[in-house]
């Protein structure tokens, strides 16, 4: 698990392995609900981590880094279904944050950090 894999390879790695099965890939709106569920499975970690809401001695332990695993993986299958590169849609972002939004933060000055 240490090595490191563009975004690329894990939509393909993602591709493959629901390939394997006769069902394929959700429709978009299932994988909308189904992102929607592990995106509130997150929140819930992080909001006992974080949060003031303790665990309940009955509750299994769950890392963050699991749960946004499983974000990570619905979204690269709705991705995958709908022919999205992810690659190409974080560059969009990037661009867009790095020109429209450019001047929106205040920047850390040299020597600050």
């Amino acid at each position: 698990m240490n090595t490191h894999k563009t975004m690329k390879e894990l939509q393909k790695e993602v591709d493959t392995y629901i390939s394997q099965f006769k069902e394929g890939y959700f429709s978009p709106l299932a994988m909308t609900a189904r992102l929607t569920e592990e995106l509130g499975e997150l929140a819930r970690e992080i909001n006992h981590h974080y949060g003031e809401k303790p665990k309940k001695n009955s509750e299994d332990e769950k890392a963050i880094e699991e749960e946004m695993g499983d974000v990570l993986f619905v979204l690269i299958c709705m991705a995958n279904s709908l022919h999205i590169d992810l690659q190409d849609a974080h560059d969009r972002v990037m661009h867009k944050f790095n020109t429209r939004d450019k001047d929106r933060w205040t920047r850390i000055e040299e020597g600050e950090q």
